[in-house]
């Protein structure tokens, strides 16, 4: 682990955050079809984490599995790609330095139901030094949603797992109609329709890769044949959900398109490796809509992971609460509606970066120490608006790269996307989006009608520190893993610690490297601070 960045005598200075031990949390979730691995940062008083990485290897546990009529064996070939698979994770840990106490592995299904269990958890003990937790049916449904279960404010009221894999199906019912029959044989032998009736449900919340891949079919017009990207001020408003008659749809579209293709649905983008197994996945929806009267199903972004991270976070921190900021949900919401895994990660770093900033400024101004130019305030609420326009500034990607900023600000504005927030709040959070690239605020027009006065101070100073912290993310020089931000008599200093340096022959960027790439903005910051900021980049080996 790097210690944090030497600083120079006589100065004052926040000390960099090692994002390497308190705030990284891990999980491992080895399923059926394939293995997740989710490494996110926690901020414990919130109740908020944010992704940092995300990793999937398909396994496909069941495939070569050997079935009887009370149990199925996980097969040799099985475990070693799962061996394999889990190795690489490992080495994914060690990289990203998460701590062994803030991980957790666990099985579901294909492990929990397999007769040599007991074989796959030594193997892997042995072999990799890993400990595996093999989930039940009710802990599983208590991490996640992702069988049959009605909840209530956090807590189980009923909860079922039915055999109904979409792996499994398709492997045994090569004819849909055949697959149909199946599906409802199981459901009716369970009882579920009659136990559902007991309660009154008010929303229906679908969890897994197979449902978020139809949603996002459904969200892109393939069940309607209108496949390619939607226009941004119809679909911007559209929150993660789909009707019982869209689902339909789809089902009618892929069968149509199995049929039309001998029996295939490989190329389709949506489902990408999930294309094999889409149409039984689909299939059994279809029914579970039809025999639950469901019309409409709300489709949840968190996973099984999510759900071990929480638990562990609750584990490590006293009264932790992922309930706390419903705030925080609907920017992370909007987020992932748009942005891929790759701008995720880059929002991630450019948060990174501006909070130490954000701290660093803070703790100057309230010592007293700043500038005449420097007259705002710096609250919680404020690190809140501007980790919410690092999250959103590139969600206006989805529909082109020209002027893809101002497209972020209309799906904010116009989306009806973010909750608890007020108008001016929401307003701030637009502007500050808008305004992170390209042309240079005027703070003094930017809608003064809109904004109070107050507002527009805060928006002068979260502009200027975003401005940096997207510029510095979009070069892309090195990958950092520790940021440090201090004040001296020269002014204020940012410095990037590397991982995964360049080769030897190549040269860390220097001061005048950033000062060359970001002039505009470097002299905009000295504008609203009234101090020049200088930034470089340091090995964490060179010291």
């Amino acid at each position: 682990m790097s210690a944090n960045l030497p600083i120079p005598p006589n100065t004052t200075s926040i000390p960099a955050r090692d994002a390497t031990c308190e705030n990284l949390f891990a999980a491992v979730d080895i399923g059926t079809n394939s293995f997740k691995l989710l490494i996110v940062r926690a901020d414990p008083s919130t109740g908020r984490f944010l992704t940092v990485d995300r990793f999937k290897e398909r396994v496909l546990l069941g495939l070569d599995t050997t079935t009887t009529t009370t149990s199925a064996t996980i097969s040799s070939a099985s475990l070693l790609r799962a061996t394999t698979s889990l190795r690489k994770f490992q080495k994914l840990l060690q990289s990203h330095r998460v701590p062994s106490s803030h991980s957790r592995l666990v099985a579901t299904s294909a492990v929990r139901e397999a007769s040599n269990q007991s074989q796959f958890l030594q193997t892997i003990d042995e072999t990799l030094g890993l400990k595996v937790d093999v989930l039940s049916g009710l802990e599983e449904a208590r991490l996640i949603y992702q069988e049959f279960v009605i909840g209530k404010e956090g807590q189980i009221l009923f909860s079922i797992s039915l055999a109904l894999g979409h792996v499994t199906l398709t492997q045994k019912f090569p004819e849909v109609t055949e697959m149909r029959e199946h599906i409802k044989v199981i459901i009716h032998a369970s009882g579920l329709n009659e136990k559902v009736k007991h309660y009154a449900i008010e929303k229906v919340i679908g969890s897994s890769g197979t449902i978020r891949n139809i949603e996002k079919a459904i969200f892109r017009g393939y069940a309607s044949n209108m496949e390619g990207n939607v226009g941004i001020s119809e679909e911007s408003r559209r929150d993660w959900s789909f009707t019982t008659e869209e689902l339909k749809c789809l089902v009618e579209r892929l069968s149509e398109e199995e049929r039309r293709v001998e029996g295939k649905v490989r190329t389709q983008g949506f489902f990408k490796k999930r294309s094999e197994f889409i149409v039984a996945g689909a299939v059994l929806l279809e029914e579970i809509f039809e025999e639950l009267k469901i019309e409409e199903m709300e489709v949840s972004r968190y996973a099984l992971g999510e759900g071990v991270i929480a638990e562990k976070l609750g584990e490590i921190f006293d009264n932790y609460d992922l309930r706390a900021n419903a705030r925080w949900r609907s920017v992370a919401r909007l987020a992932t509606r748009f942005n891929n895994k790759q701008r995720m990660k880059s929002a991630a770093l450019c948060f990174s970066a501006a909070k130490e900033m954000f701290d660093g400024l803070r703790k100057r101004y309230e010592s007293g120490n700043c500038s005449d130019g420097f007259f705002v305030s710096l609250e919680d609420k404020d690190l809140e608006y501007l980790e919410a326009a690092c999250l959103l500034q590139k969600i206006g990607l989805y529909v082109g790269k020209k002027g893809y900023h101002k497209q972020s600000y209309h799906i904010i504005m116009n989306g009806g996307h973010l909750h608890g927030y007020n108008d001016e709040e929401v307003k701030l959070i637009a502007l500050l989006v808008r305004y992170h690239r390209k042309k240079l605020p005027e703070c003094d027009h930017v809608v003064p009608e809109e904004l109070t006065e107050e507002m527009r101070g805060k928006f002068g100073i979260l502009c200027a520190i975003l401005r940096i912290s997207a510029a510095l993310e979009k070069l892309q020089l090195v990958n950092i893993d520790n940021v440090g931000f201090s004040h001296t008599y020269d002014g204020y200093k940012l410095v990037l610690e590397a991982g995964n340096l360049p080769s030897p022959g190549n040269l860390l960027p220097s001061v005048e490297d950033f000062e060359e790439e970001l002039g505009k903005e470097l002299e905009h910051f000295r504008m609203v601070f009234q101090e020049r900021l200088s930034i470089a980049v340091t090995s964490s080996t060179s010291s």
